[in-house]
């Protein structure tokens, strides 16, 4: 398997993550409300993939930066 390394500064890294929060999200919303079988077994392959590039990105990104870079909130503080 081939690598892509990446350096991402932590305002990319948060972008990066609430993307693949938001598709994530989107693909489980497919699979729990389709009535085509296709479709759930196709976006649900993906989605096995989406979560296991997300849960360690996550886990390291918080580790690094702290909770705060998975608060994807807009809402003025």
């Amino acid at each position: 398997m081939k690598r892509f390394q990446i350096d991402l500064a932590e305002s990319e890294l948060k972008i990066v993550l609430e993307a693949l929060t938001k598709l994530e999200h989107h693909m489980s919303t497919i699979c729990a409300e389709s009535d085509d079988e296709d479709e759930i077994a196709d976006i649900g392959n993906d989605l096995i993939e989406v979560r296991l590039l997300l849960k360690p990105l996550r886990e390291r990104a918080i580790k690094q930066f702290g909770e705060g870079i998975v608060n994807f909130s807009r809402e003025s503080m």
